[in-house]
């Protein structure tokens, strides 16, 4: 069973090291990249990647172009702000010994916010498929929050994909205004009505179920600006729809 490790990315320089390093399980890394204008593409050679220029497809649509650039039908996608756990890389590492008993697989992603682990929040466990066979499945997903469909059985590991995100909340808002602005979109595409109570209601709903039923409150202080900002992705997603409309 060999593997082909997948990454798309636009100026990550900074994030690539971390993510190429931790896939030591894998076969070959390809590396797709959208016109960055920093060092990605020597920092990933420079590592053993396989780099290959590609203009922007969307997110699913880049990740499946990936998937077909790969030597290998197994594909293990990670973003470069990722990389695998020491678990994770072992368990992968018994699969390619023993065999797949299933077309794709599940794995944990733990989340590390302002430099600290997320355990809480809705953030963990967040399972993902980013293992599975690409004769049965694909990434789906027009706008944001694309994910992958596997035409199978699916499996599940234990190890964490680990997840650096945000170290700032300079960086966090910078983030959300280009998703907020991609969700909003897809509510404009879909027609779908935005009301008063989306814009009044819906963000403290958020705020509530995120640090409350979430438990986001044993986050701390993180888990304080994670529900808050989770309330201000809400307000804006619907606030940008509605003055595209």
């Amino acid at each position: 069973m060999k593997i082909s490790a997948t990454i798309i990315t636009h100026n990550e320089e900074r994030n690539l090291p971390r993510a190429i390093e931790s896939l030591r399980c894998c076969d070959e890394i390809v590396i797709i990249d959208s016109g960055s204008t920093d060092r990605t593409v020597e920092v990933a050679e420079r590592f053993g990647a396989r780099v290959l220029e590609a203009n922007w497809r969307g997110y699913a649509g880049q990740k499946n172009y990936a998937s077909d650039m790969a030597c290998h039908d197994w594909v293990l996608s990670i973003d470069a702000d990722e990389a695998l756990s020491e678990d994770l890389e072992g368990e992968i590492w018994q699969l390619k010994k023993n065999g797949a008993t299933c077309d794709g697989y599940t794995m944990p992603r733990l989340a590390q916010y302002l430099g600290k682990w997320i355990l809480h929040s809705g953030w963990h466990p967040d399972r993902k498929i980013r293992l599975f066979d690409r004769r049965k499945a694909k990434w789906v997903g027009d706008y944001v929050h694309e994910s992958v469909v596997v035409d199978g059985t699916v499996g599940e590991l234990a190890g964490n994909l680990l997840h650096y995100t945000c170290g700032s909340l300079s960086e966090h808002l910078k983030t959300m205004d280009r998703y907020t602005t991609l969700a909003a979109e897809e509510i404009v595409a879909r027609k779908k009505p935005v009301t008063y109570g989306n814009l009044l209601l819906d963000p403290p709903w958020t705020f509530f179920r995120t640090y409350f039923l979430q438990r986001g409150f044993l986050d701390g202080i993180e888990g304080l600006a994670i529900a808050h900002m989770a309330a201000l992705y809400t307000f804006l997603k619907y606030a940008k729809a509605r003055f595209m409309s």
